[in-house]
């Protein structure tokens, strides 16, 4: 078995950052804290920050969530520095991306279903049955990959763990792992900063990347934000939004979260953020997931 160092991307001119929610339902505790680092990592390397709304799931979407998402975001002071892009209207991109991928011979139709892959849920080599409508997936081979994390470090991962995984869905919808790819290199991003449980996602994206022949960006993985069960807050009937009202509480409270100094107390958000940036402190960002603290006031 062979292994498969992924690259990572050369220095860019201009760092750029990216905030990618999907409106499944309003901001809470975790997301904050993604956004918040985010845009945090981006202003303290002097680079710019953008919002993607990745809307192609329309079945888990909530009717005006985009917009809530946004004005949310306003209100806690974290401002795109340009107009936020919506997966929804990139369909053509995405299709053309998995046509490149058909045509070198990387992806192929497969129309097996979840009881054919029982009990590993895994596709390997050949399918199982043919004809019908089915998924597109990315062939991978047997190997090794590895790639280095701002915050967690080195990360490998076997690809027997992933298995030859779906780019196109039976349902005729873009796969995330192949909308991620692209939007990330069409925008430019230079580091994508976002929540851990992603982790495991990027030796697939990185791989999609190859066989693309995109550009790999820097990678940063936050710890995520768990319940009093374990459990991952946005997953979690504990994952009450939070208050856009009321933003400066909540945004101390992820600040501790991350790691960072508690700035000076300040009645207004834009103070505490300008003085967060300035004590920004990569090396203090925690590896493991967590419970939020209490919210303070102030």
């Amino acid at each position: 078995m062979s292994t498969q160092v992924l690259p990572a991307r050369e220095n860019q001119p201009t760092y750029r950052g990216r905030f990618a929610p999907s409106p499944t339902g309003p901001l809470h505790f975790g997301s904050l804290v993604a956004a918040l680092g985010s845009w945090l990592r981006a202003r303290a390397e002097g680079g710019r920050w953008l919002v993607r709304i990745e809307d192609i799931d329309p079945p888990r979407e909530r009717a005006g969530a985009s917009q809530q998402i946004l004005h949310t975001l306003h209100a806690f002071g974290l401002v795109a520095d340009e107009a936020p892009v919506y997966q929804s209207a990139r369909h053509a991109l995405y299709r053309e991306a998995l046509q490149r991928l058909i045509d070198s011979g990387a992806a192929f139709h497969c129309t097996c279903t979840r009881s054919d892959l029982a009990p590993s849920g895994l596709h390997r080599g050949s399918c199982k049955r043919t004809g019908g409508r089915g998924a597109w997936r990315l062939r991978v081979p047997d190997c090794q990959w590895q790639f280095q994390d701002a915050v967690v470090g080195r990360y490998q991962q076997e690809s027997s763990s992933v298995g030859d995984f779906v780019i196109w869905r039976a349902d005729d919808l873009p796969a995330y792992q192949l909308a991620v790819v692209v939007d990330d290199d069409l925008q430019g991003i230079s580091e994508v900063v976002r929540g851990g449980d992603l982790l495991d996602s990027t030796p697939r994206q990185i791989f999609l990347q190859q066989k693309l022949q995109l550009a790999t960006p820097d990678y940063l993985h936050l710890p995520l934000a768990l319940d009093r069960d374990g459990h991952k807050l946005s997953k979690s009937t504990a994952s009450l939004p939070i208050d856009a009202e009321d933003p400066l509480p909540a945004l101390r409270a992820a600040l501790r979260f991350l790691g960072q100094p508690d700035p000076p107390a300040h009645p207004r958000i834009a103070p505490l953020l300008d003085a967060a940036v300035a004590a920004f402190d990569l090396s203090a960002i925690p590896q493991l997931a967590a419970m939020p603290p209490a919210l303070a006031t102030g």
